[in-house]
């Protein structure tokens, strides 16, 4: 039986969905994929047959957070990954998963580094993937990240985390894994919140993912509306006084050329 669960959100007809499941089905190490939407499709329908996935069809409007508890919940192993569909995932991603749980039994969130693509084609990490990744280093020392203190350092400048990255221990978090007020950072405040649990965050900073922008990206799609800046603003003043929150931002409005694909 496998510890661990790939549960796919698909959302309406994503020309990426057939390149994710390929990736989870070339893991080294094999896990459960299971496909869930709330927008059911003959599309969706015929990729859950051709590769052989249980699907699962959430009932009511879509919504971010209510598509995520649901692949969540249905995932019935130890271990699940709520699957991004137009990601795709490295074949050394479960084994990574599965080798830091041997070694720490107290871990409750797995995260990895990733590989931005955009227009097909991999790209060099820039400014704001490195200091992504220095504000994760809290979270690659086995001596400390077990601490709720280490894990929240790690999230009090914006959220470093990769969300499609992460696996969760299902066992040592609650049932109702995503409960936020928010659209676009409800990872961030759910990370946030989980760091205040028992159990250990764990970084594997080699990458396990390409994580994919385009034009219709949810993440485009905050940008464009200015959801993500609204919510990423009111996130920084849960932990920030007023004029730190606003030099944040100043800095947080930039980054956001990075999902600008008109650039490349």
């Amino acid at each position: 039986m496998n510890l661990h669960t790939f549960a796919i959100c698909a959302y309406k007809d994503s020309p990426y969905l057939e390149a994710c499941i390929r990736s989870l089905k070339a893991q080294t190490v094999p896990s459960d994929i299971i496909l869930c939407t709330s927008t059911p499709s003959s599309y969706i329908e015929h990729l859950a047959d051709w590769y052989e996935i249980p699907l699962f069809v959430r009932e009511g409007e879509s919504d971010i957070q209510e598509d995520w508890n649901f692949a969540y919940d249905q995932a019935k192993t130890e271990w699940v990954t709520i699957a991004h569909q137009d990601d795709m995932y490295r074949k050394e991603y479960t084994r990574y998963l599965l080798k830091a749980y041997e070694t720490y039994q107290d871990l409750s969130v797995f995260m990895g580094n990733c590989i931005i693509v955009k227009n097909n084609q991999p790209q060099k990490p820039d400014k704001v993937a490195l200091v992504k990744k220095l504000l994760r280093l809290p979270l690659r020392n086995p001596k400390r990240n077990h601490r709720t203190r280490i894990k929240r350092r790690a999230l009090l400048l914006g959220n470093p985390v990769i969300c499609p990255s992460c696996a969760y221990h299902k066992t040592m978090l609650p049932k109702k894994l995503f409960d936020s007020q928010f659209k676009f950072a409800l990872d961030w405040d759910t990370m946030l919140k989980l760091a205040e649990m028992p159990g250990r965050f764990y970084c594997e900073e080699r990458p396990v993912m390409y994580y994919r922008i385009h034009d219709g990206a949810t993440t485009k799609e905050c940008i464009v509306d200015h959801r993500r800046a609204k919510e990423e603003e009111e996130m920084f003043a849960k932990i920030w006084p007023k004029p730190v929150v606003r030099l944040l931002m100043r800095y947080y409005k930039k980054a956001y050329d990075s999902y600008d694909e008109t650039k490349i």
